[in-house]
Order: C-alpha cells, then structure tokens, then sequence
C-alpha cells in the first residue's frame, strides 16, 4: 500500500471519527447546576465531554465522568453520584437552558420591553442587583442561579449597554426625563 493511500485512509477514519463523536460532545458541553447529594445544595459541574465522546467506539455505554465541580478541589475524591441527574435529563440542568427559561416572557426593569429570547452568541441580557447596578452573566457564579432569580430583576441587552455607559463615563452622558407623559 503507497503512502497517499495510508494517509488517504488514516483521514477518512479521522472523519468518520470526527461524525460520530460531534453529537455526544454536543450533548455533554456546557455546565449544568445539580443539587449535591452531600450538602443538598446547587453545585455547577462541567461533564467529561471528550470522556463521554470516545466511548462511542467501544462496547462498553457511555460512563460519564466530571471535568469539573464548584465543590473541587476540596471534594475532589467524590462518588460524583450528581451524575444520575445529568443522566435522568440533562437538557433541564444546563446552565444556558435554565438561565433562558428564566428570562421567557420577562420584561425588563429599565425599558419595560419583553426580553428577547435568549441566543448565548448574540447580545446577551443582564440582570439588576438589588443595589441597582447591572451585572453581566460572565459575573455570575452557576451555583448562585437561585439567589440570583430571587433578587435580581432582568434587564435586556441595549439598558445593560447604555447601564454601562452611564455609570463608567457620566461625563459623557445627558440623563433625560422620561417624556411619555407628554405624549399621553
């Protein structure tokens, strides 16, 4: 066999490779909020994608692993038994899907506009901490989602930008009156 046919062939099961390993990896990105089953309270794990994505080459079923957990390194050496909950419905703990699910038919604090549906790769929504200043969701810890839900209020896109702006450069900014009573 010559060697373009080897390097031919060594590409083609890289492929095929690649095809039947997308979708699982897929499934398994992202982090999830689970209730630990020691403390019973929300901990974000990050699951062993790659892990979980090479077993579709052997016999044996997926076993799912942890990447990572809120609770580590101090709880390193854990049984991981909070993957039964990724495996029952791992749709429902994902951070992305449960923050969305948030925000569905919200209105924001500032605007009063309906937040739009959420897309992760677009123009994010915010949210307004009790002390009235916007936080980013990068600020956010998953394992604080709860707390979050409970005394923020949401905030869409455009206010969290113009929120920014008039707190980092007050010099720059004309603060208005709301005028809709003008008009009514």
């Amino acid at each position: 066999m010559s060697v373009p046919l080897v390097l031919l062939a060594l590409v083609a099961l890289g492929v095929i490779g690649a095809i039947l390993m997308i979708p699982v990896l897929r499934v398994y990105r992202g982090t999830r909020l689970v209730e630990c089953p020691e403390t019973k309270l929300p901990a974000a794990v990050k699951i062993d994608a790659v892990r979980a994505a090479l077993t579709v080459f052997g016999d044996e079923p997926s076993r799912l692993r942890l990447a990572d957990c809120s609770r580590w390194p101090e709880k390193a050496g854990c049984g991981q038994e909070c993957l039964g909950e990724v495996e029952r419905d791992g749709a429902s703990c994902l951070v992305r899907n449960i923050v969305a699910e948030w925000y569905r038919g919200k209105f924001c604090a500032f605007c009063g506009k309906q937040v739009p549906e959420v897309k992760w790769n677009e123009h994010r929504p915010a949210l307004l901490a009790p002390d009235g200043v916007t936080v980013s969701w990068k600020d956010v810890k998953p394992e604080g989602l709860p707390d979050v839900f409970s005394t923020h209020k949401p905030v869409c896109w455009d206010c969290h930008v113009v929120q920014g702006v008039v707190r980092e450069r007050p010099d720059v900014v004309t603060v208005r009156p709301d005028r809709k009573h003008l008009y009514s």
